[in-house]
């Protein structure tokens, strides 16, 4: 059998993008030394896969930001006020991505969300009325070219004109229907190029087909592709799907007049059903995916193969490739970088280069290499922990509900906290300069003691608080400086994690996660944050948050184990965390935030999947949590950057005290829907993007608030921003506090 990639890692082996690019941020680098750095990371990923043997390589597959960006760049669906700064087109194209302030204007950047169930964020193509479709770019051409000099013959990869238009926001009049055949001419001329430049495979993404589709979205899908595919200029086509199954437009897919369909095998819950009931056309290519490119164990081959040889029943041999699930964007780059992980663990993981490897056995899998790979999972080290499992079984349904009731809680945590109308809070972590960094690295390899290593950080969490205190905010944090990251930090001091040196993954533009890896049950070996907060507490008089990442957050944020169900897995953390929450309230903190960024994450993209398969059990799990605290002790969480309109009632249902989100990308459409369900929790919709450099001005920040007095009780409105302080600079964080503090001021005079 062949092979096909989606996509490969952009960032690099060693994230040279993410250090080129920031680089070229600070004014210390050229475009030109930007993008040689590209250049070399393209050619070593395609290099890559070619020596792998690899059948169906994409280009395209690059960005220096996001490839949904791209996409609207290439076909020029680029808002005026972007335009209209006079900028070179790669400063531009930041300026839409991460926002820009200086000589030449001051806006914001475009919205971001997440990037359907994954950990990675796209940024969102915003359309006005005026703008004129047109293929301006180069691009895909371009990578297609080079590849192929470099001796890489590929298939190019394009997001699709369907999901682009799903994922954009309509500022004005029209709508997706409006500009649907003028978008997908301008594809055709895309071809057009493609072709003439000697391209002879296009591979055209259409992952918003895994979501439930209504009438109206068929009508348009069906549109589309009756027009692009009218003409293929010579192409072939291949259709890749991901992250599910296309159960609501199987057969309008397979009648297309495609060569390829990429079908995902592992998400796609259905789709092996689908194959069976309904068949497969014996001329088209089925591009299996099998090969899982969101996590990082070893592949079972003999599981592998049994599924491939139930679709050989459906599909004619020579027409089926074998794939990866999605892009493996989404894994680490290698194994190769792992210099300290014991071989013990080591041997049962994949990242992406090993699943380049995986890839080409499956291919052509010998008996050889089937009892190899069997006796791999035969000899992994036992993970279970019975006392964990016993005290998972033991959990009562009352052990998810805290008393007394939301509104009893709120008059009493009112009186007890005394705080003024609007408090101002920060959502917890303060900028990680170079000497926070230092500290912990120089105590990680041993070039200090935890005496140095513990007064370091005290005196930066002292700091911390004086200026907090100086700037007025209401709620302080400790700052956060002993952690290097929201999830990693709290799975190393829980059993049951593996840890890696370099398995970096990009989450959104340049910034890359280490995601920590599940191995065996989980559960608290000691306190982890108690320390840190009760020192930060002994700093002032007023109240201090005492900071926690919650378990769905903890679980989605790693890799995850594939031998036990997500449910009990989130159980065994949210346990762990709890003990944590009771031992944080026994040593006075009585404002604990609970983190759960990525509730939202592993979501089923189908509705009907909401409860059955994930809300069922992940938002008790949050309650669970902060079930056993008094009433005096209020609970926050936090999210960011995903779409929660349509799950309200379900984050109402975690039963916290105060919730604050993102809302400043998204124009605070949020709060529209808190309005509709009758939001009992507190509420502190982010004011102004941490992701952005620019500091927003009180003028501004009056304005985003008064916005948001229209749709929000005053009684329970916070003031923050909307996500925490880490990767920003000391200057802008400070300027943009005081702004913030300021703002809030004058929103309390004038209520």
């Amino acid at each position: 059998m062949k092979t096909s990639v989606i996509g490969f890692s952009r960032i690099g082996r060693n994230r040279e993008l993410k250090f080129a690019s920031e680089k070229f941020f600070k004014g210390e680098i050229q475009e030109t030394e930007l993008q040689d750095v590209a250049r070399e990371i393209r050619e070593l990923n395609l290099t890559t896969q070619k020596h792998a043997g690899i059948d169906l390589i994409a280009s395209n597959d690059f960005s220096f930001y996001d490839n949904v960006l791209d996409t609207a760049f290439l076909f020029n669906i680029i808002p005026q006020r972007y335009k209209d700064l006079g900028l070179s087109e790669l400063q531009t194209y930041f300026a839409a991505a991460r926002g820009y302030q200086g000589e030449k204007g001051n806006v914001k950047a475009l919205a971001m969300k997440k990037w359907f169930n994954t950990n990675y964020h796209y940024i969102v193509p915003e359309f006005e009325d005026d703008t004129k479709i047109q293929l301006v770019g180069n691009k895909p051409v371009d990578e297609y070219v080079e590849a192929r000099n470099l001796g890489v013959e590929t298939k190019v990869q394009i997001v699709g004109p369907f999901t682009f238009l799903k994922l954009t926001k309509f500022v004005g009049n029209k709508k997706a229907e409006d500009i649907a055949e003028t978008l997908t001419a301008e594809y055709g001329a895309l071809f057009s190029k493609l072709s003439s430049a000697g391209a002879s495979w296009i591979q055209i993404d259409e992952p918003y087909l895994v979501r439930d589709l209504d009438e109206q979205d068929k009508v348009l899908f069906k549109k589309i592709y009756g027009q692009l595919l009218s003409d293929k200029k010579g192409l072939k086509v291949l259709l890749q799907t991901y992250f599910g199954d296309v159960r609501d437009v199987y057969e309008e897919i397979t009648s297309l007049d495609v060569d390829a369909i990429g079908l995902d095998f592992l998400e796609g819950i259905k789709t092996l059903s689908l194959l069976k009931e309904k068949g497969f056309p014996k001329e088209k290519i089925l591009v299996a995916g099998v090969v899982n490119g969101k996590n990082i164990w070893k592949n079972s081959y003999e599981k592998t193969n049994g599924i491939l040889n139930e679709i050989k029943t459906s599909v004619n041999e020579d027409n089926l490739y074998i794939g990866t699930s999605c892009s493996l964007l989404h894994v680490p780059y290698t194994l190769e970088s792992e210099t300290k992980l014991p071989a013990e663990y080591k041997k049962h993981f994949a990242f992406a280069e090993e699943k380049l490897v995986e890839l080409h056995e499956l291919s052509g899998l010998s008996k050889e290499t089937l009892a190899a790979n069997q006796a791999l999972f035969e000899t992994r080290v036992d993970s279970v922990d019975e006392d964990v499992r016993q005290r998972v079984a033991a959990i009562k349904e009352s052990d998810y509900t805290r008393l007394p009731v939301f509104e009893e809680r709120e008059a009493i945590q009112k009186k007890a906290l005394g705080l003024p109308i609007f408090p101002t809070t920060t959502i917890g972590s303060f900028p990680q300069t170079a000497d926070v960094r230092k500290n912990r690295s120089d105590f990680r390899k041993g070039e200090i003691s935890k005496t140095e290593y513990v007064e370091f950080n005290r005196k930066k969490i002292e700091e911390c608080i004086r200026l907090q205190e100086e700037l007025g905010l209401d709620v302080l944090v400790h700052g956060e400086f002993e952690r290097n990251d929201m999830v990693e930090y709290f799975g190393e001091h829980l059993s049951g994690y593996v840890f890696t040196e370099k398995a970096w993954v990009l989450s959104y533009g340049t910034r890359c996660v280490k995601p920590p890896i599940i191995w065996g049950d989980v559960s608290r070996k000691e306190s982890i944050t108690v320390e840190w907060s009760r020192f930060a507490k002994s700093c002032t008089d007023k109240p201090v948050k005492g900071m926690l990442t919650g378990p769905v957050t903890i679980l989605n944020w790693s890799f995850p184990r594939e031998d036990i169900t997500i449910k009990e897995s989130v159980l065994q953390i949210a346990l762990a965390i709890r003990d944590e929450v009771l031992d944080l309230e026994a040593n006075g903190i009585n404002i604990i935030q609970i983190d759960e960024a990525a509730l939202r994450e592993k979501l089923p993209l189908r509705k009907s999947d909401w409860y059955s398969e994930y809300l069922d059990f992940a938002i008790p799990a949050f309650r669970l949590v902060h079930s056993g605290v008094k009433a005096e002790t209020q609970i926050h969480t936090h999210m960011c950057y995903s779409e929660f309109t349509d799950i309200i009632p379900a984050i109402d249902s975690m039963d916290a005290d105060v919730i604050t989100f993102e809302a400043s990308r998204s124009d605070l459409q949020i709060l529209d829907a808190l309005k509709e369900n009758h939001f009992k929790t507190e509420v502190g919709p982010g004011v102004y993007d941490i992701h952005s450099p620019r500091v927003p001005s009180v003028e501004e920040l009056v304005g985003q608030l008064t916005k948001i007095r229209e749709k929000t009780e005053d009684s329970k409105l916070w003031v923050n921003p909307d996500c925490g302080l880490k990767t920003r600079g000391e200057e802008e964080t400070v300027k943009s506090l005081r702004n913030l503090v300021e703002a809030a001021k004058i929103i309390r005079e004038k209520a």
